[in-house]
């Protein structure tokens, strides 16, 4: 426990600048335990942005190989008022390990470098040949990972892969995520005049910028919550009714999501469940404005710019290039001509949907079989995991997603933390997944 302690402690939050050492401190600690563990081949992959740790055992052809991903990069902690102890502390209390990255993705990735070193430890081999992938930019759509794969084939070359990077859907209900929502960031800027003007000499008499992005991005819904982009559905796969009814059994409630959520009321397309929005249905949110003055008290401004941060989840069988087209045509046209407007692509990943009758995802059922004593159900994320599809475009592999995280984990948001007993069970199930995807092997071996 005080090894995910001193992992968690590193502010390794790639998306600001001012940690920049901080991750690749983590990375190198990472890498110096993974040696530790017993790995024989461990590098640090320098890239344009963070490093990549990777890591192999065993080059057996008679043997299957799994590719275990995971990152270590996490969120900004902000807002730092709102945690009830410091992020980074990484404190331990009521069964809980508490800090950012304690559950995404740190304490869920380490739990296989964990089940690796047992396995090692107690067998002196493993059953089957393991290569690790562990990236520093997840949080920031891992720019450098697709140039990482392209040209590492030979050392990433499996036969499947297993992230546990998605959630459980309870205490005690392991889940196998079965497909994922893509994702789409992009910025929104509107320029006003040259610089900042007083708001006494100036306002009523040219337009704020902010006013004019207030107006454009409330243009991107519907009163109904559909989204108002055109075109913006037509690629949409629908969902089965079976699969629906499927879902709706494992499903959480529209009260339970919302209670969740500690949201009062809930919101978004007519004719879905509040789990169906999130999951089988597009989505796009605004994470932010920014412009004009922020500090204390008032300030008479009215501001040159303004700014929107806005994340858009899509569906099979929607591309992200065309959603970004799509909407750089609907803000081009609700541009009003006092004001000019720019849209630029920050990240981007296609849907996936991973066939569950894939020998990788039985093994999968059992690890959890044994590990937690239970049957897993099958679910669909709403989120996004990038490797998940470029593995599967760059490499072929299926991608096994076994989550060991809680829906009231807090990931992403202030005071995020991580069962330990669900740390223990994920050692033992990842141990139990080797176990199984060897005998699977073994049985049916490679022609």
């Amino acid at each position: 426990m005080r090894e995910l302690q001193e992992f968690v402690r590193f502010p390794s939050v790639s998306a600001q600048p001012a940690h920049a050492r901080d991750v690749a401190a983590c990375a190198a600690w990472l890498a110096d335990h993974l040696r530790q563990a017993g790995l024989p081949t461990v590098q640090i992959v320098r890239t344009a942005g963070h490093p990549i740790v990777y890591a192999a055992w065993g080059s057996e052809p008679e043997r299957p190989t799994m590719l275990i991903y995971g990152h270590y990069d996490v969120q900004p902690p902000d807002p730092l008022r709102e945690w009830r102890a410091p992020p980074f502390d990484a404190r331990i209390e009521g069964g809980y390990l508490h800090g950012r990255g304690a559950c995404d993705d740190k304490g869920q990735m380490f739990a296989h470098v964990k089940a690796i070193e047992s396995y090692l430890h107690a067998a002196r081999r493993l059953p089957v040949n393991v290569r690790c992938l562990f990236e520093g930019e997840e949080e920031i759509g891992s720019a450098s990972l697709s140039a990482f794969v392209e040209r590492s084939h030979d050392a990433l070359t499996a036969d499947a892969a297993v992230v546990s990077d998605t959630r459980m859907l309870g205490r005690g209900r392991p889940a196998i995520t079965y497909a994922l929502r893509g994702v789409l960031g992009l910025e929104i800027d509107v320029q006003g005049p040259q610089s900042d003007l007083h708001s006494g000499n100036f306002g009523g008499a040219v337009h704020n910028p902010l006013e004019a992005l207030s107006s454009l991005v409330s243009s991107l819904h519907d009163a109904s919550g559909r989204i108002a982009v055109r075109g913006f559905y037509d690629r949409v796969r629908a969902c089965s009714r079976r699969e629906r009814e499927e879902m709706a059994r494992v499903a959480p409630s529209d009260a339970e999501l919302l209670g969740e959520a500690k949201a009062p009321r809930g919101w978004g397309e007519p004719g879905y469940t509040a789990y169906e929005r999130t999951t089988i249905r597009p989505c796009l949110v605004v994470n932010g404005i920014v412009g004009g003055y922020q500090g204390p008290g008032a300030k008479a401004v009215l501001p040159a710019r303004a700014t929107a941060k806005i994340n858009v989840r899509l569906v099979p069988d929607q591309h992200p290039k065309e959603i970004a087209a799509l909407i750089r045509e609907h803000v081009d046209r609700a541009t009003p001509a006092t004001v000019r407007t720019t849209v630029r692509e920050t990240m981007a990943a296609k849907p996936v949907v991973i066939p569950r009758e894939h020998p990788i995802m039985r093994v999968a059922a059992l690890g959890y079989r044994r590990g937690f004593g239970a049957e897993p159900a099958w679910i669909r994320s709403g989120g996004t995991i990038p490797i998940v599809n470029t593995l599967q475009e760059a490499l072929g592999l299926p991608t096994a997603l076994m989550g060991f995280a809680l829906p009231d984990d807090r990931i992403h948001a202030p005071n995020e933390r991580f069962l330990l007993s669900n740390f223990h069970q994920g050692i033992a199930t990842s141990i139990w997944t080797l176990a199984g995807f060897a005998s699977l092997r073994r049985a049916a071996p490679r022609s």
